[in-house]
């Protein structure tokens, strides 16, 4: 309230209440000031990053520089025999979905893996085939930024996988060895969950589920409940998925391990779908040769941690060279030291078997049959057959791959010392 008082002079008195009404005024246009202020910073964030990736329909395919000129490096297997492994310098202007350099990871004292260097085109399928144990879902925890590297570099889409991993996830699709569906959802509520934590807008989310579905033949099950599915179904639906917000690389571990030869072929046809039909690039472990040798382009043997073999399927097993003939015996150094002739390539014990490697295993079955009887080093199985990715990894590691599958608790304590570490 403002008065003159007798000698003329202007005076101001503060009625009760006013003081807090100032005081309230003051805070309430604070706080908008502050909302406001927070609205501009959340806009100029996902301005400057673009956060969202439905915001538009274009794509850029990063361009880097790819290797031209190739070099053979020689060295020996575990046997000692010579053997080629190939690498890429030089450069010329290509695609490359991934570019792994000297990627290592180590847990206290134990190398899970070792010092790997390698490409992936676009579109291309990629096999990682090595026994459990061997660095496979390490390296696919480092391309998918689970786990940090101990040293090396990688991208994946040209994004670096330390650097940015907010943007190597948004361009790749994951299944996990070990099942990661809601059992109490129904399939369809499973898709939309993954579609909302992507941000995926709500009519192309339901576009998308529905196509997916329909791609991996659950369409007519979208509505039941995941715990009745089959384990075949589950991984379907996992693998649809994967791919519902769009990823451009899709990476999978152990597709296939736990379920039956007629749902394993029902999955490999889907797998070699999406990679004809859609162009994603698909990066799988497996410990089973047929897989790798029916749907890879290339294959990356790995055992302890390191890279030792890489190559097309054929030119894998072409490498072993002509036949291979299994002998199977009580006394399988007898057959080492008897089989030296000329027409023999190559003499490798295993346990109780010795692996023959030759030409025209057919002409000469009868010669080796001869010369063990004229020794006579007992024979208790004889075979023939054409080199296959179990040749190739036998050759180069001098053991077989075991289809043995790790048991939950075992990859839980895995799962933690990865974590920790």
């Amino acid at each position: 309230m403002i008065f003159e008082d007798v000698n003329g002079n202007i005076q101001k008195i503060l009625l009760p209440g006013a003081k807090q009404g100032f005081l309230v005024v003051t805070i309430f246009t604070l706080c908008r000031m502050c909302l406001i202020l927070g609205y501009l910073c959340i806009w100029s964030f996902f301005k400057k990053y673009n956060k969202n990736p439905y915001r538009t329909n274009s794509r850029i395919i990063p361009v880097r520089k790819h290797h031209e000129k190739r070099i053979i490096r020689t060295g020996c297997n575990h046997t000692g025999t010579s053997v080629s492994i190939i690498e890429w310098t030089g450069s010329h202007l290509m695609t490359s979905a991934i570019h792994i350099k000297n990627l290592t990871r180590r847990f206290n004292g134990l190398v899970a893996v070792d010092n790997i260097s390698f490409d992936i085109e676009h579109g291309e399928i990629f096999g990682l085939l090595g026994p459990n144990g061997a660095g496979k879902t390490t390296t696919l925890a480092m391309l998918s930024t689970m786990l940090k590297p101990t040293s090396g570099s990688a991208t994946v889409n040209g994004i670096d996988i330390e650097r940015d991993e907010d943007g190597v996830r948004k361009s790749i699709g994951i299944v996990f060895q070990d099942q990661s569906l809601d059992e109490e959802l129904t399939a369809y509520e499973n898709m939309d969950f993954h579609g909302r934590l992507y941000r995926i807008p709500a009519d192309i989310r339901k576009q998308r589920i529905t196509g997916l579905l329909r791609l991996v033949e659950l369409e007519d099950r979208q509505h039941d409940i995941v715990k009745t599915f089959s384990g075949g179904m589950r991984r379907r639906l996992e693998i649809a998925r994967g791919l519902l917000h769009h990823p451009s690389v899709l990476f999978l571990d152990e597709p296939t391990l736990g379920l039956d030869p007629q749902t394993r072929n029902h999955l490999w046809q889907y797998i070699a779908t999406l990679a004809r039909e859609k162009g994603i690039t698909i990066i799988l472990t497996t410990h089973y040769m047929e897989e790798a040798d029916r749907l890879c382009n290339r294959i990356a043997i790995i055992d302890h941690g390191r890279i030792i073999a890489l190559d097309t399927p054929k030119n894998l097993k072409d490498g072993i060279g002509g036949d291979v003939v299994t002998i199977r015996s009580v006394d399988p150094a007898g057959i080492v030291a008897v089989l030296t002739e000329p027409w023999i390539t190559r003499v490798e014990q295993h346990n109780d078997e010795v692996i023959v490697s030759l030409q025209n295993a057919e002409q000469h079955i009868s010669t080796i049959v001869t010369l063990l009887n004229a020794k006579q080093v007992p024979i208790g199985s004889i075979a023939i057959h054409k080199p296959t990715l179990e040749d190739v990894f036998l050759s180069f590691t001098g053991k077989t791959i075991r289809e043995e599958e790790a048991d939950h608790k075992t990859n839980m304590r895995m799962y933690q010392r990865m974590v920790r570490h």
